[in-house]
C-alpha cells in the first residue's frame, strides 16, 4: 500500500522493557509515549527499534537508533532531538560480556600495556548449531593482537594474555579496543560486540571485570536518508533516595506559608521557587510539589497558594491562567495525579463508539475527500454541503454523549478536585467581584477541566490510558474535531 504500521521497541542491553501502541497505515507515526524506567546503575546502552506490523508472518525491522550511557550522560539536560535510523540485520544483534583484566606497570621501559582476555559469556549465536566460534581482537596504538579461537560455543574461555609496547608519545589520548569475532571457514568473519577504553584511565588505574559488548557505533548518515528518522527526547536521572526523617526540614520549609498563611508572601520557598522555575523545569517543579502536598495532605491548600498569588498579579481576566505558570501547571499535574481513574470512567464509553464506527467526519472544505464520499451514499459522490451536514450530525451526537457524561458525573468527580475548583472560583469571585466579570469565576474552572482535562485526552486517549492503540488517520482527524 506504500505505507507501514509502526511502533517502537525500547531495549536496555538488549533486553525489552517497553513497546508503544502501533499506529496504522502511517510513514510519519506520532506516538509521544513516556517511559519512566529504572534501571540498574550498571546499565551500558539504551536502544529504540522502529518495526512494521504485520498482521501475517514476522513483524519488519526498519531500523533503530542505540545511544550508550555515556552518551546519554553527557548531555545534562537529556537528548532531544531527531536521530537517523540505522539498518538493524535482527540476527546479529550484539549481546553478552566480557571478561578482562588490564593494566600497565608503572615501571620498566618502554612501558607495557597488559591485557588479560580471561572470558566472555552469552555471545550471540551465529551458526547454525546456535553457537559461535569466538576469539578476540586486540587494537591499541596501530598495533593487533588475537586470542586462539574457541570452537562452538558461547562461553568461550581463553585465559590468554596479550602484550603492547607503548611508547611515551602514544599514552594520553590513545584508546584500546577489544572486539569479539565468530570465526568463519568460508565468508567473512561475523561481529559479535566491541569494548573501548581509555589507555590514560588504564595508566592511572588498573580495570578488571565485566564488561558489556556495545554494537559499532552507528553510521547513521549513510542511511538516513533511506530509513528515515525518530524523534527521541531521552534523559538519564540518578537519584540517591535518603531515609524519611532527612527530608522533614525541606518539608517544613515548604509547607510553612500554607501552614502558617498570615506570614508575609515574599520570600518563602514556594515563591523563590516559582520565580527560580524556567518554563522547562517548571512541569517537573510542579509535579514534584502536587507529590510531596498530596503526601502531607496539604494539595488543595497549595494550589489555593499559588492561584492566589497568580490572581494579585492577573490585572486582566480574559488571560487568566492561560500562560503555563508554576499555578497552573501545579493545578494540571493535580488533576492527572487525582483524576485519572474519574476521567477513564467519564470518557470511554463515548470515546469507545467513535473507535468502533470509523465515521468519516471533516468540516474543513481544503481536507475533504469528496471522491471517496464515504459511501453513505447511493447516489453517487457527496457534495462538500452533504459532507458538511453529515459531520457536523456525527459530531453533535459524538459531543453530547461527552458532554452528557461529564454533567452527569458530579458524584464521580474527586472530592479533592471539587474542593479545588470551589477554593479556586471563591477566589476569582473575590478578585473580579464587579458584574461585568461574574463569568469569570465558571471560564477559570472550565479553562482547566476542558483545555487541560477533558480535551487533551479527547484529543490522545492513548496517553490518558483510555485506548490500548493509537487511534487511525480517520478517527484522529474526528478526536481532533471533538478536542477543538
Amino acid at each position: 500500500s506504500g505505507s507501514s504500521d509502526p511502533y517502537c521497541l525500547v531495549k536496555v542491553d538488549n533486553e525489552v522493557v517497553a513497546r508503544t501502541a502501533t499506529v496504522w497505515r502511517s510513514l510519519n507515526p506520532f506516538w509521544g509515549e513516556e517511559y519512566n524506567l529504572r534501571l540498574p546503575r550498571g546499565f551500558h546502552s539504551f536502544a529504540v527499534y522502529v518495526l512494521d506490523e504485520d498482521t501475517i508472518g514476522q513483524d519488519d525491522v526498519i531500523g533503530k537508533v542505540s545511544l550508550s550511557r555515556q552518551q546519554i550522560l553527557a548531555e545534562p539536560r537529556g537528548v532531544d532531538s531527531w536521530l537517523s535510523l540505522v539498518p538493524v540485520e535482527p540476527d546479529k544483534e550484539v549481546q553478552g560480556e566480557i571478561h578482562l583484566e588490564l593494566q600497565v606497570p608503572e615501571q620498566g621501559h618502554p612501558r607495557v600495556l597488559r591485557c588479560h582476555l580471561i572470558e566472555a559469556r552469552d555471545l550471540a549465536p551465529r551458526d547454525l548449531s546456535g553457537t559461535s566460534d569466538p576469539f578476540a581482537r586486540v587494537s591499541c596504538c596501530g598495533h593487533t593482537l588475537e586470542t586462539a579461537v574457541m570452537k562452538k560455543t558461547r562461553f568461550p574461555r581463553w585465559h590468554q594474555l596479550l602484550e603492547f609496547e607503548l611508547a611515551e608519545s602514544e599514552l594520553g589520548e590513545a584508546v584500546l579496543n577489544v572486539e569479539v569475532w565468530d570465526w568463519d571457514v568460508v565468508g567473512k568473519n561475523d561481529f559479535l560486540g566491541q569494548v573501548e577504553f581509555s589507555l590514560d584511565a588504564i595508566c592511572s588505574n588498573p580495570t578488571k571485570g565485566w564488561f558489556q559488548l556495545l554494537p559499532f557505533p552507528s553510521a547513521a548518515e549513510d542511511h538516513g536518508a533511506q530509513l528515515g528518522a525518530l524523534r527521541l527526547a531521552v534523559r538519564l536521572v540518578e537519584d540517591r533516595v535518603l531515609p524519611a526523617p532527612y527530608y522533614q526540614p525541606l518539608i517544613q520549609l515548604l509547607t510553612e506559608p500554607i501552614l502558617r498563611p498570615g506570614q508575609p508572601s515574599t520570600g518563602t520557598a514556594l515563591t523563590i521557587l516559582e520565580e527560580a522555575t524556567s518554563g522547562e523545569s517548571r512541569q517537573d517543579v510542579a509535579t514534584k510539589l502536587v507529590k510531596i502536598f498530596l503526601g502531607q495532605g496539604l494539595a488543595v491548600p497549595l494550589l489555593d497558594y499559588l492561584t492566589t498569588h497568580e490572581l494579585a498579579r492577573t490585572t486582566d481576566p480574559n488571560i487568566l491562567f492561560r500562560s503555563n505558570s508554576l499555578a497552573s501547571k501545579s493545578m494540571e499535574q493535580f488533576m492527572k495525579a487525582v483524576g485519572l481513574p474519574y476521567l477513564q470512567q467519564v470518557l470511554q464509553p463515548a470515546l469507545s463508539r467513535v473507535f468502533e464506527e470509523k465515521r468519516y467526519v471533516e468540516l474543513d472544505p481544503s481536507k475533504m475527500e469528496l471522491s471517496r464520499g464515504r459511501r453513505i451514499s447511493f447516489k453517487g459522490t457527496l457534495s462538500e454541503t452533504q459532507v458538511q451536514e453529515s459531520s457536523l450530525e456525527l459530531l453533535k451526537g459524538y459531543l453530547g454523549d461527552i458532554v452528557d457524561a461529564i454533567v452527569g458525573s458530579v458524584e464521580q468527580c474527586p472530592l479533592l478536585m471539587r474542593m479545588a475548583f470551589k477554593q479556586l472560583r471563591q477566589r476569582v469571585e473575590e478578585r473580579f467581584p464587579s458584574a461585568e466579570h461574574q463569568e469569570v469565576q465558571y471560564f477559570s474552572i472550565s479553562g482547566f477541566l476542558f483545555l487541560r482535562f477533558f480535551a487533551p485526552a479527547v484529543l490522545t486517549p492513548k496517553l490518558f490510558g483510555l485506548r490500548e492503540q493509537h487511534a487511525e488517520p480517520r478517527t484522529a482527524r474526528t478526536l481532533l474535531l471533538l478536542a477543538k
